[in-house]
């Protein structure tokens, strides 16, 4: 544990692009239309949510799981290459796995999946480039 790097200013960053990702990701410009129909949810449904309570648990869960990967990346040799490939595989091979999984049982659409999991994929590699690079 000695050799234990952990940048906090690096989780914080993380944990804030998540909320940049995510606004991106799920604006008109990108995937809002198709993820508003894939779940069935109108504007209004969307306009009538509790916005702080959304985007106050989502930046917690967000500071939570970056905070795990940088325990996971907290070892002195980790490099820009390694955080990025690790972030990756955490995104590709267990969070949009696991994600599909239980969406398939739900008997959700590929385009839902796709859609979801593609953010969880980026989000987590991008993660992993920060933490990994900012040590």
């Amino acid at each position: 544990m000695e050799n234990m790097i952990i940048n906090h200013w690096a989780v914080l960053a993380a944990a804030i692009f998540n909320m940049l990702l995510g606004a991106i990701w799920y604006s008109p410009v990108m995937f809002y239309n198709g993820w508003k129909a894939e779940n069935q949810l109108t504007d209004e449904q969307l306009k009538n949510a509790n916005q702080a309570k959304m985007y106050g648990i989502s930046f917690f869960l967000a500071y939570l799981m970056s905070y795990n990967m940088a325990f996971f990346l907290g070892d002195a040799n980790t490099d820009w290459q390694w955080g990025l490939t690790a972030g990756f595989l955490t995104g590709f091979g267990w969070a949009a796995a696991i994600f599909t999984c239980i969406a398939l049982f739900e008997q959700r659409s590929w385009k839902y999946i796709c859609i979801n999991s593609g953010y969880i994929i980026i989000y987590f590699s991008v993660i992993g480039l920060i933490l990994g690079t900012w040590r």
